[in-house]
């Protein structure tokens, strides 16, 4: 039986909602994650009208979606969710990586995107990293996603004429061009600070300043300006 610690006194734990049409996944996903001392599972829902109204009234503060769904699928729910309650997490938990459905449920705002069939440990990094206002794809995603934005700024280029950096109010420094680069490549702030030799709160401090300058309101839409004004 796998071990785990306990939760340090007046941490609270993190507020989760499950959505999804198969009653026996979220049955395991629900084991599964109870395991873990700083999740609470605070409901389910099996379509996305259903994870609507449990966000409203439960106010989780991480959401795990489906996409496929009877009635309203999951990336018209992240869409209202995102909407509604900007403060909610939603991370998509799929059996399926088809192009279209990865672009769609990020630009509704998902804030990871994993399949089913991804280890139990990735599952629960992608929640904390989650809540804590981070993105996580899996890496084939997050390869897709790249390519994608290269594939929409070229397009916004051809019609519109190439976009600058020099269209930035307030130029980026070079640590936060280093810290963007790493975004792009779909590190969390714990990787970009490894990798770039910096203290994770310098890493977000420095995000923080991107997203700003960016004018974005979270690291997806930070990659994609970036593409289009040919930061990376």
């Amino acid at each position: 039986m796998r071990e785990t610690m306990p939760l340090k006194t007046g941490t609270r734990r993190l507020r989760l909602l499950l959505v999804d049409d198969q009653a026996m996944f979220r049955e395991g996903l629900r084991t599964l994650l109870s395991l873990q001392p700083d999740f609470e599972i605070v409901g389910e829902a099996a379509d996305g009208e259903a994870a609507i109204d449990a966000v409203m009234r439960l106010a989780p503060d991480v959401v795990l979606m489906d996409l496929r769904m009877p009635r309203m699928g999951g990336t018209e729910a992240t869409r209202r969710i995102r909407a509604s309650s900007p403060s909610a997490c939603v991370i998509v938990l799929t059996t399926f990586e088809e192009d279209e459905e990865v672009f769609e449920a990020i630009r509704a705002g998902a804030a990871g995107y994993l399949l089913k069939a991804s280890p139990s440990e990735k599952l629960c990094e992608a929640i904390r990293l989650g809540a804590r206002g981070e993105s996580f794809l899996e890496p084939s995603v997050a390869a897709k996603l790249v390519a994608e934005f290269s594939r929409l700024s070229a397009t916004s280029r051809t019609a519109d004429g190439p976009a600058t950096a020099s269209a930035l109010a307030d130029p980026l420094s070079t640590r936060e061009l280093d810290v963007l680069r790493c975004l792009a490549r779909g590190m969390s702030n714990k990787e970009i600070g490894q990798h770039l030799n910096i203290a994770e709160g310098t890493v977000k401090n420095h995000m923080s300043q991107v997203l700003g300058k960016l004018q974005a309101l979270d690291r997806t839409q930070a990659a994609l300006r970036a593409r289009e004004l040919g930061l990376i």
